[in-house]
């Protein structure tokens, strides 16, 4: 593999160790690595340069990872992993509703973050066509386009994530059909669900409000208590 093969990534941590560690780590598993420890040189280093993904701690000087996300806004392109404190489910859900991909709380294994960045990419960069699947995905209000990645409820233009999208369209291409919480973690995240991971409850929250899917409206997002979420589009 050739320098230019590999996945730029840009790692935002403002323990310089870390990032020492870190990219070391990565540049053998075959990572291109630029580290910078702010969050106003991460903003600079994403206008001048092209990233596959973008590594952001929520503890940052001067700007913080979440001031970070605001400024990127929540359709930016490039996947973001968020680093969160262990056991901060604030950090968690407040990172995931401003546009990051998925998230990791500190200490972390090495692996499990190679691990995590490469589902990412395969999702974000080297997606399977799907032989017969329509670019056009439509239940109710609710336009979908997989050629594009635009969503339009009603004609109006409705920004989401990457992630976002990708749970939006699995609840489409089933929709009436309750899909598990582990289904939707491994084909929507890219990979298998664990103890505690909320992930996929946050995308759905963030789903609801953006797409008005409040309870009782139609169509509905509804949680199927024990089995997983489900979207429903009662024909008028």
């Amino acid at each position: 593999m050739t320098i230019s093969d590999e996945p730029r990534v840009l790692l935002v941590d403002d323990d310089r160790e870390l990032c020492q560690m870190l990219t070391e780590y990565l540049n053998a598993e075959h990572f291109d690595v630029k580290s910078v420890h702010d969050g106003g040189d991460a903003l600079e280093e994403l206008k001048a340069g092209e990233f596959e993904i973008l590594i952001l701690d929520v503890m940052l000087p001067s700007i913080g990872g979440f001031d970070v996300l605001r400024k990127l806004g929540a359709s930016y392109a490039t996947p973001i992993l968020m680093l969160t404190a262990r056991g901060d489910d604030v950090d968690r859900i407040v990172g995931l509703e401003l546009g990051a991909d998925d998230y990791l709380s500190k200490p972390f294994n090495p692996r499990e973050l190679v691990a995590r960045m490469r589902a990412i990419l395969r999702r974000a960069n080297n997606r399977p066509a799907r032989p017969g699947a329509p670019d056009e995905l439509i239940v109710g209000p609710i336009n979908l386009n997989t050629g594009t990645h635009l969503v339009h409820v009603g004609g109006k233009s409705v920004p989401l994530t990457g992630a976002e999208f990708r749970v939006l369209e699995l609840l489409m291409r089933s929709a009436g059909q309750v899909i598990s919480r582990d289904a939707m973690t491994e084909n929507a995240l890219g990979r298998k669900l664990v103890a505690y991971d909320r992930s996929i409850d946050t995308h759905i929250s963030n789903l609801r409000r953006k797409l008005d899917l409040e309870a009782g409206k139609n169509p509905e997002l509804k949680n199927v208590r024990g089995s997983g979420y489900t979207l429903t589009w009662a024909h008028a």
